[in-house]
């Protein structure tokens, strides 16, 4: 009997029976979130704060929800770092639907936000609401990753290359990277949280995207 679940209510150990996916604790794996970042200009930073204050003031008058997460936090981050213009594209509530290889599992959902750049998956936003788990946002973002093709638009395989992610609750940022093949792993960037002042990481957060743009 073919068992059908949602992206939302997937959990972790149903990613690993279905389709292997294992978690890389190596911190070497995901070196992109820590090596070789860019450093956001003094204009880049201007923009950054107007955001992170329009976030605290937004809480204030909760419930804070998916969408003011997108048009307030997320989608004005992604324009700063450029990426709704070419080459990359964007696309919005895009469907997906994976199966396990005997094919008596399959996950279903929508992506809110998806970022391409020459046909490849560069980039996976899912913005949740501001009292959200992150923990509980990433069997979802998971699932969505591993519905990446296996082909890019030229028709090469790319089960060798990496897919990356983002999980946004606006105070807060979760980056992932998911490498495809037989047993597909992936790997989790550190929290990055608005209320760390000290170290600023609004601007770390943007660093990281920053950089996976770049790749």
């Amino acid at each position: 009997m073919v068992q059908v679940v949602g992206a939302r209510e997937i959990e972790p150990q149903q990613l690993k029976d279905f389709f292997a996916l294992q978690e890389v604790s190596d911190r070497a794996f995901f070196s992109e979130w820590w090596d070789n970042l860019p450093q956001p200009t003094d204009l880049e930073r201007q923009s950054l704060d107007k955001i992170e204050a329009g976030y605290f003031n937004l809480i204030r008058y909760p419930p804070l929800l998916e969408k003011t997460i997108q048009i307030a936090v997320v989608s004005p981050i992604l324009f700063l770092a450029g990426c709704f213009l070419s080459p990359f594209r964007v696309k919005t509530e895009e469907s997906i639907e994976i199966s396990s290889q005997d094919g008596d599992f399959i996950v279903r959902g929508s992506i809110d936000i998806l970022l391409l750049k020459d046909g490849l998956w560069l980039a996976i936003v899912e913005s949740k609401r501001a009292d959200y788990s992150i923990e509980a946002a990433l069997p979802q973002l998971l699932a969505y990753m591993l519905a990446q093709p296996e082909q890019d638009s030229s028709g090469s395989l790319r089960r060798d290359r990496p897919s990356f992610g983002l999980i946004a609750t606006g105070g807060e940022f979760l980056f992932v990277k998911l490498v495809h093949g037989e047993s597909p792993r992936y790997g989790t960037s550190t929290l990055f949280a608005l209320r760390n002042k000290r170290e600023r990481d609004i601007y770390n957060a943007y660093s990281v995207l920053k950089r996976l743009m770049d790749l």
